[in-house]
């Protein structure tokens, strides 16, 4: 889709209520649904983390939205797919702040390059006992990516086109922190398996979309 019509289209987003769970839910296999029901998160005293939907043109002036690789490491997250962004930190303001400052060290956007357009619903992650806060930018003007080698692997930029195609929508056999061996809904995009709180995050976004799109 052209950067600018997706442009046009996308500042809707602004005025509409939240999905929230509902749509979270839709991309979570049964059993992480029930165990969120059945355990008491905010008495977990979960860690804070903002992360960053970026969306951006390429240089053909096609709508990408961005995704990272992360690096291998001896950690719950090595190797998966997720938007830049991290942990708080004691500088951070709020964590749009953190969001926008992680973007900034790990793939090289400036905050003040950066139009925010909606903050979205939290998803708490149990293997890292994160509560996670989403944003959707806008990066009208984009330079370069420039990499934080020692966090992110490789850049998925992936078409918007891509991200709302339902046919990249499937179903995958994972073992996960509670269960081993069972289906998980999950996107296939640029040959990536996107699951989990990200996968969570990308099905609120998709909803929002397709409202306005």
């Amino acid at each position: 889709m052209d950067f600018k019509e997706f442009y046009q289209q996308v500042l809707k987003i602004k005025n509409l209520p939240l999905p929230g769970e509902d749509s979270h839910h839709k991309m979570s296999p049964a059993m992480r649904v029930q165990w969120l029901k059945s355990n008491e998160i905010r008495k977990m005293n979960p860690k804070k983390a903002g992360v960053m939907a970026l969306f951006y043109p390429d240089l053909d002036f096609e709508t990408r939205l961005l995704l990272i690789l992360r690096k291998t490491y001896n950690g719950v997250h090595s190797n998966q797919i997720g938007f830049p962004g991290g942990k708080v930190e004691s500088q951070d303001k709020g964590l749009l702040d953190t969001a926008l400052r992680e973007t900034h060290e790990e793939v090289g956007v400036s905050p003040d390059a950066v139009e925010v357009l909606k903050e979205l619903s939290e998803v708490y992650i149990p293997p890292s006992n994160f509560m996670v806060k989403p944003f959707i930018g806008i990066y009208n003007n984009p330079r370069p990516f420039t990499i934080q080698e020692s966090e992110v692997e490789a850049l998925v930029e992936v078409y918007l086109k891509d991200f709302l195609d339902n046919s990249n929508l499937i179903q995958e056999n994972l073992t996960t922190s509670y269960a081993q061996n069972i289906n998980v809904p999950a996107y296939k995009l640029n040959d990536y398996v996107v699951w989990g709180a990200t996968a969570m995050m990308m099905s609120e976004i998709k909803e929002l979309l397709e409202q306005v799109l």
